[in-house]
């Protein structure tokens, strides 16, 4: 398969066959709803003990009693005896009532508020076109400390679309920004050196998620040797130059970078269409990729930071108590895919072998 080549290996020699950490948190996670979210919430919940999960449904999850429902929804789904808590997002619209979004923030009903420019990606149409008319939320949001995490893209057809972040931090990001002090920000699935680079700049009041496929793949997974549509994502992978400066990010124990999987769930018949949906699906094996990853940098001392202490350390959150362990052995033999109700989605394959199994 046409992967990026991984980083330069950097084994100084393995000095550990076993590693336990926090337990970890995903800060940017898709579950669907209906057969789509009873089928993908346990590769997630088997691993993590928390998640930020995305409002991208249809109908979106506007207002604080649509998140209420979803929360519902998923508690309901989530397997006999697990322990799982899903940290709910209101999606932002340019009719989106600052007050509603206050008093659900209150009652510790959401995390984060989530901005998609309209059209980005999936499920984004009823996203925002006009940023003035969401100035209130904004400064709403700035004064009671709350999230935005944000889809960092434009959509004008006259951009390329390997540019979108770039134009997108200097064009929109930057300049709401500026003009809301304070605002709390997650500059979501990073995927340019561009990207890494402002949220190293920034400040405290900003901060990345960086997936685990943007990690391994550059666009040419994608393009080289046919289409690989298990390898389309929004935003899409980038040249090799910025893969590299992402896994320096990640791997550097930053405290600005945290993980993100945007694990994105898509029947496997409609990733293959000749319109093929845009998502990667890795909630199942995030863990074993990022223990590969770090490894080979020489980093795994870092691991912890990435996926367990950063992220909830932005959010003002305690890390969890409870710990995961990791241990190198033979290749782990994931399946292809899962199943649901309506067929099978296909798991995000890295294109090497990955020797750290989770301990459940």
């Amino acid at each position: 398969m046409p992967l990026a080549p991984s980083s330069p290996l950097r084994y100084p020699g393995r000095m550990t066959d076993t590693l336990t950490i926090r337990r970890p948190d995903d800060w940017h996670l898709h579950l669907r709803d209906g057969a789509m979210l009873a089928a993908v919430l346990p590769e997630t919940a088997r691993h993590f003990a928390r998640a930020i999960v995305m409002p991208n449904l249809v109908p979106p999850v506007v207002t604080g009693a649509d998140a209420r429902a979803y929360r519902d929804r998923i508690l309901a789904a989530l397997p006999a005896g697990t322990t799982f808590e899903p940290l709910m997002t209101l999606y932002l619209t340019e009719d989106t009532d600052p007050d509603d979004v206050a008093k659900a923030a209150q009652e510790g009903l959401v995390t984060a508020v989530k901005l998609y420019p309209a059209g980005a990606t999936t499920n984004s149409a009823s996203g925002v076109r006009d940023f003035a008319r969401v100035r209130p939320v904004l400064e709403k949001m700035a004064e009671i400390g709350l999230t935005l995490c944000v889809h960092g893209e434009v959509t004008a057809p006259e951009v390329d679309i390997f540019d979108r972040e770039a134009v997108f931090i200097d064009k929109v990001l930057d300049p709401i920004r500026r003009a809301t002090p304070g605002l709390r920000v997650v500059l979501e699935h990073i995927t340019t050196a561009n990207g890494v680079n402002y949220v190293k700049a920034g400040g405290n009041d900003i901060a990345g998620t960086i997936t685990p496929h943007h990690l391994i793949i550059n666009r040419n997974a994608i393009l080289v040797g046919g289409i690989h549509p298990h390898y389309y994502c929004l935003p899409v992978a980038k040249r090799e130059t910025h893969r590299l400066a992402l896994r320096n990010a990640a791997t550097s124990g930053d405290a600005n970078f945290f993980l993100g999987t945007d694990s994105a769930p898509h029947l496997t018949r409609l990733k293959e269409h000749a319109s093929g949906c845009a998502g990667i699906f890795s909630a199942s094996n995030t863990l074993s990729c990022l223990a590969e990853i770090f490894e080979q940098d020489a980093a795994l001392d870092h691991l912890e930071a990435f996926t367990s202490l950063n992220g909830p350390a932005f959010y003002r959150l305690p890390p969890n108590r409870a710990t995961v362990t990791l241990t190198r052995g033979d290749p782990v033999a994931y399946p292809e895919n899962i199943d649901t109700a309506d067929g099978p989605v296909t798991l995000f394959d890295p294109g090497f072998p990955l020797h750290w199994r989770v301990e459940v």
